[in-house]
């Protein structure tokens, strides 16, 4: 079998917020009416995996987040019953903001979380076959089953906690999934040291909550009020005069601004680590389609060199991310897709642009054409209406076998930042670049290659790259053996067979867990 090591991280701060009296967080419209201040629970989460995970889609259901105060009944950090699902393989270097609910301040002595239908889908590397459908070197998936319980509960350090109106509060809570998944690919979220909980420091706090990406139900610009519908609820956001708003297209507005954003349109709004008038802040708004399009983010993992029709590449995605919730795009799902060329008969050619959100991408690095593809980026794609179809259901309950599977064609595709976590073995101050050791991560190679001992990137930094958990937290504080998670665009190899990443991001990590 396969143990993979990774981990997420689950933030939660509480915040002084000013939730509207006049139906709170279940409130259909933006609401300016006054309401007493309370302590507000926003829930973000990231992934903390080491170096070769072979892990392409792990997916978790958040059914239940509670504190239990020292009197009284728990309280919930969820606004409804809806299940918040959440793919911890594309968390590596990022958070995802999962929801705020009201909280009356008081002091609690633990907090609760369950989770339910777990989905794992993996590259077989090892040197056996699993079950009877899931060969080596090959994609396969698994609904595994949870041991003892699906439920957690945290009542020592750093319990117990006071919430406030006055003092933010943040808790970390680490999810190693090398040590919760079991020989029997069973999931034990009570295995020791599986899943910990820490404190963050309250202030300055440590990092931005995080991304997620809904709907616009209705935006007031006079005051950057945003509400966005997400498949568990709704979410109110401010934007303020330092937001920055990426990749809305001239057709939309003219000048990047609020002015930008329109009902129906799709959005991912990065939330930042305070509010402003009793609305949780966001430090960007990146558009990501308009109203009556279909897309889908995903990663490439693999360009087969099939026999093909002149101007067409076909390309086998994991399908991560359906922001309009579509049944007939299945996250976890492998689709076929195809890519036309220029003068490819009566083909519409398929675009191509770089999501680079406000980001400088150096001179040399293009994505402009089907060469520019190269397996391990992630992708948005613009669906071709009427072209979607299903080819396959996948295996049933506690089964391996291949995932679900889709076929259509791209209209448009977008490189996406990819993350890639692992050691780092070299490092160049005079090119700002570094070589990244991913051991065991030869899905992202544009060959078969079973039971490699492993794969490297070189990363390019510039001056806009960010960095966090280093001394400096600058190209500086980079050192060889450093374990780390970089967020940023992949490109196909310039030269030789090493794949390129400019990163956006580098983020620092304690290390594998054994």
């Amino acid at each position: 079998m396969i143990r993979n090591s990774l981990s997420f991280l689950f933030a939660s701060t509480l915040l002084t917020l000013l939730l509207a009296g006049c139906g709170g967080s279940n409130s259909t419209g933006l609401c300016s009416c006054p309401a007493p201040p309370r302590g507000a629970v926003s829930l973000s989460m990231t992934d903390d995996p080491p170096a070769g995970v072979s892990v392409l889609f792990f997916q978790v259901s958040l059914t239940n987040a509670t504190l239990t105060p020292t009197t009284g009944s728990p309280v919930s950090l969820l606004s409804n019953s809806t299940p918040i699902q959440i793919d911890v393989t594309q968390l590596q270097s990022l958070s995802a903001f999962l929801n705020t609910a009201n909280v009356i301040t008081g002091t609690f002595s633990g907090l609760s979380l369950t989770f339910a239908n777990p989905q794992l889908v993996i590259y077989n590397q090892s040197d056996a076959s699993l079950g009877s459908s899931c060969a080596v070197g090959t994609i396969c998936t698994l609904t595994p089953t949870f041991d003892n319980s699906s439920s957690l509960t945290f009542s020592s350090s750093p319990f117990p906690v006071t919430v406030s109106t006055t003092s933010p509060l943040a808790f970390l809570i680490d999810f190693h999934l090398n040590t919760v998944i079991q020989p029997d690919l069973s999931v034990n979220l009570s295995a020791t040291n599986g899943v910990t909980v820490s404190e963050l420091p309250a202030a300055p706090m440590p990092a931005q909550f995080g991304f997620v990406t809904g709907t616009v139900t209705e935006v007031v610009p006079s005051n950057g009020e945003i509400e966005l519908a997400l498949p568990w609820g709704g979410l109110f956001v401010e934007a303020t005069s330092s937001t920055t708003f990426n990749n809305f297209p001239s057709t939309a507005c003219a000048t990047p601004s609020i002015q930008c954003v329109a009902q129906g349109q799709i959005v991912q709004v990065q939330i930042s680590s305070n509010v402003a008038d009793g609305l949780p802040t966001v430090s960007q708004v990146n558009y990501v389609q308009q109203a009556g399009t279909q897309t889908v983010e995903g990663t490439i993992v693999a360009i087969p060199p099939l026999p093909l029709p002149v101007g067409e590449t076909l390309l086998r995605v994991i399908l991560h991310q359906n922001p309009t919730a579509s049944t007939s795009l299945p996250l976890g799902g492998i689709a076929s897709v195809s890519v036309w060329s220029p003068g490819s008969g009566s083909n519409t050619p398929t675009t191509f642009s770089i999501d680079n959100d406000g980001f400088t991408i150096p001179s040399g690095y293009t994505f402009a054409t089907s060469n520019d593809l190269t397996v391990g980026q992630t992708i948005q794609v613009t669906v071709t209406p009427g072209s979607v179809t299903s080819t396959g259901a996948g295996p049933a309950s506690g089964v391996w076998g291949p995932p679900a599977s889709v076929s259509f064609t791209a209209s448009a595709i977008e490189l996406e930042p990819s993350q890639v976590t692992g050691t780092i073995t070299a490092v160049d101050s005079g090119t700002t670049s570094f070589t990244l050791g991913a051991a065991g991560a030869p899905f992202f190679a544009p060959w078969p290659l079973p039971n490699a001992t492993g794969f490297s990137f070189n990363v390019l930094t510039t001056s806009q790259t960010s960095y966090t958990g280093f001394n400096p937290d600058s190209f500086g504080g980079l050192a060889t053996n450093d374990f780390v998670s970089v967020n940023g665009w992949l490109f196909a190899p310039t030269t030789g067979t090493t794949p390129n990443i400019v990163a956006q991001s580098v983020l620092m990590r304690p290390g594998p867990t054994i």
